[in-house]
């Protein structure tokens, strides 16, 4: 196994809401003003990646250990690095996984990927206490390369001066910045984080202006030294897993305001595969185009159930191709806008009514979290008794079961639509809360075109 060089290291944040995203993108923007980085974030997310894509100008990778597994991490990594440098955008606490152990954590893929961390530390409130949650990271793991601080939320010179002094003597380590309190409006947020790039008109204005900060405010050229001094990572067998299919087809991806939520790898793996990709606006075409298959990712239909009621040709074209056998795909929601309604603050809107299932928007979060199901049902895409790794994060819960539903997948871990359930189908579609990355689900783009060939078969006959 050959070795290669990546300049790289990651972003970790001692909590969740650190501001580890801002200084991401800040740092990010500002470097990109003189070399070529490749973002990635750890995953499961969407919307940070979807910033930190605009802030590089260039796509931004998932990197998750649970859904794509330790070798799928190093391989992905390598095989998307492009330019002059990485950073990756860790998750949640440093050590934060999935029990004590912080299994899949961010401190695990940094070990995985021998990435060194610069830690963000929010010091709203604390000065020399800083020193001790800093110490304490370089102490639970001395196997985690963390190697410089940047201070976040920092009130004026003084708390500054006395939280860097703290930090460098008692920890040995460089404070690489210290970034100053972020106005509320300087980043618009919602309930899942930050507002997506499709909805917001200020994503230049707002990366500018991060950006602007980073470059006064952290030492980039230290940044650029820790980067660089990273060792070199082992290079995996990079042969891709899925044979290119000799016949082409056309798979349709609802992409706008309402439907956002893709890896980008999901949608490479399919082009790998033989596909053609066609996006389309469910807002505002009136007709879908001819393909041979439907990919409907999630987002948030439930801002945009007005027009998408509204748009009552298009859902009606819709519902006339899958009656018609077009294999579609749909994921959170892509599944609620196959129901046949959602009800937001009271109001109900009208969807495409494939499935007779009605959905309710909560004020808190219904499912959240990684996800397990085992594949126990006939459907388009999966053979039986496979395992699918995936993720869900919704605030939406079916409200009207019929007691005749039928489900493809059983939940090993996490909710599902209903009675730890997942996967409604009806013809050739296939709706479910869970989101798959298809990096960890190697029969995912296979199934796609293999039922891509025999619909476009058939139409020619």
């Amino acid at each position: 196994m050959s070795k290669v060089s990546c300049p790289r290291l990651i972003l970790a944040g001692l909590k969740g809401g650190s501001g580890k995203t801002t200084v991401t993108l800040g740092l990010i923007g500002a470097l990109s003003r003189q070399l070529k980085i490749t973002p990635y974030k750890k995953g499961p997310d969407y919307i940070d990646p979807g910033w930190l894509s605009q802030a590089a100008k260039s796509p931004c990778y998932s990197l998750d250990p649970y859904m794509i597994g330790a070798e799928g991490v190093v391989r992905s990594f390598v095989s998307h690095f492009r330019g002059d440098m990485a950073i990756i955008e860790g998750n949640r606490g440093l050590y934060d996984g999935m029990d004590a152990e912080g299994s899949y954590s961010t401190a695990e893929l940094a070990k995985l990927l021998k990435a060194p961390v610069i830690l963000v530390v929010d010091c709203t409130k604390i000065t020399r206490t800083a020193a001790a949650l800093v110490l304490g990271a370089q102490s639970l793991d001395r196997a985690v390369e963390i190697r410089g601080v940047i201070l976040n939320q920092v009130s004026s010179l003084r708390h500054e001066g006395i939280t860097k002094e703290a930090i460098e003597r008692y920890c040995n380590i460089p404070v690489l910045g210290a970034l100053p309190r972020l106005k509320d409006s300087e980043l618009p947020e919602r309930h899942m984080g930050l507002v997506p790039i499709y909805e917001y008109g200020g994503v230049e204005a707002s990366i500018k202006t991060l950006s602007d900060r980073a470059a006064a405010h952290i030492d980039l050229e230290a940044v650029l030294r820790i980067a660089y001094s990273a060792k070199a990572i082992d290079l995996p067998d990079l042969t891709y897993r899925i044979e290119r299919s000799e016949q082409s087809v056309k798979i349709g991806i609802l992409r706008d305001e309402a439907f956002q939520f893709y890896y980008p790898e999901n949608l490479e793996e399919l082009q790998s595969a033989g596909a053609e990709l066609v996006y389309i606006n469910a807002l505002d075409e009136t007709h879908l185009p001819d393909i041979d298959c439907l990919y409907i990712g999630g987002g948030f239909p439930e801002t945009n159930a007005l027009r998408l009621a509204d748009n009552r040709i298009f859902r009606e074209s819709l519902r006339e191709a899958i009656d018609n056998g077009l294999p579609t795909y749909a994921e959170c929601g892509g599944l609620m806008f196959l129901g046949k309604s959602i009800t937001v603050d009271g109001k109900d809107y009208e969807m495409a009514g494939i499935f007779p299932l009605s959905f309710k928007m909560g004020k808190r979060p219904q499912a959240h979290g990684y996800t397990e199901a085992e594949v126990t049902g006939e459907n388009p895409f999966y053979p039986i008794g496979t395992l699918l790794r995936g993720h869900e994060f919704h605030y939406s819960a079916v409200v009207d079961l019929p007691g005749n539903t039928t489900f493809a997948l059983t939940m090993r871990r996490g909710k599902g639509i209903a009675e730890n359930m997942d996967g409604i189908v009806y013809k050739n579609c296939m709706a479910l809360y869970t989101h798959i990355h298809a990096l960890g689900t190697e029969g995912w783009a296979k199934g796609m075109i293999q039922k891509a060939k025999e619909y476009k078969d058939g139409k020619r006959h």
